[in-house]
């Protein structure tokens, strides 16, 4: 695969209490990433950005919400549609997202 497609495929790390609660007791880690990918694509990306080795990698697709603002005038709309993984890796691999400023 080549390499622009690997970095296309990771949006961002997706960072919730949910998220963090699971990755301390399972492992596992969630990623915004782009809709097409598969999950054998997300499992390359991982492993190739992160230098980890992926256990097992589940997808779901996150509907976007209706949304109505009432400010001066009433508009509707509606949020995009965007795809999260979430990314299982082997009991001695970990991934630290936290950012050092110097």
């Amino acid at each position: 695969m080549k390499p622009e497609r690997l970095y296309g495929i990771l949006r961002e790390p997706h960072v919730t209490e949910k998220v963090t609660g699971v990755a301390d007791s399972s492992n596992q880690y969630a990623f915004k990433v782009d809709i097409s990918a598969t999950k054998k694509e997300i499992r390359e990306a991982v492993e190739t950005i992160y230098d980890v080795k992926v256990e097992n990698v589940t997808t779901l697709r996150v509907k976007g919400q209706s949304v109505r603002r009432f400010a001066r005038v009433i508009s509707s709309g509606k949020q995009k549609e965007w795809k999260k993984a979430y990314v299982r890796l082997q009991p001695d691999d970990r991934i630290d997202f936290t950012l050092e400023i110097k």
